[in-house]
């Protein structure tokens, strides 16, 4: 027989996953899905415009050009862009991926292992991290950052974020 009078039982799962349960991304793996990212952006919005611009240039031998071209080229490129920041935001907000992390089965979450958004990403890793690389040599250094023992790069440890595997 139950007691009336217990207190109310409730199992709560939590919303985030330990930390010690969270496997690092591997270094080789974080590199090959940022180089990944690189190609699928060059392939979405700069292989369609040099396609179009590089059979004839946008200027003929005598530079009458031929501007419909190089319209076709310039839309193809917006129209690739807003699909791969379509893409890239979809991801992101499912799952901290990028097209590539998808692809490589890495995401990005909060040291905790709780979720991290899409603010903290663009706004931190994004932006914060592009004004710093104003500072000569930033980049090396940031990039050095991933063989410390936590493998956090110096933007990842301005938004508080870590790299791991599915």
């Amino acid at each position: 027989m139950t007691n009336p009078y217990a207190p109310p039982q409730a199992i709560v799962a939590d919303i985030a996953e330990p930390i010690d349960r969270l496997v690092l991304a591997d270094r080789g793996t974080r590199l090959g899905a940022a180089i990944l990212d690189g190609i699928i952006f060059a392939g979405m919005v700069y292989l369609p415009l040099v396609l179009t611009l590089m059979p004839g240039g946008a200027a003929g031998p005598e530079g009458d050009g031929d501007g419909a071209l190089a319209l076709i080229g310039v839309s193809l490129a917006a129209i690739g862009l807003v699909a791969w920041i379509w893409l890239t935001v979809r991801y992101v907000l499912r799952n901290g991926q990028s097209i590539a992390k998808k692809m490589t089965k890495i995401k990005v979450v909060r040291r905790d292992g709780s979720p991290v958004n899409l603010g903290r990403i663009f706004w931190m890793r994004n932006v914060a991290n592009t004004i710093l690389s104003i500072i000569p040599l930033y980049g090396l250094i940031e990039i050095l950052f991933i063989f410390s023992e936590s493998r956090q790069c110096i933007h990842d440890k301005l938004a508080d974020t870590i790299v791991v595997r599915e």
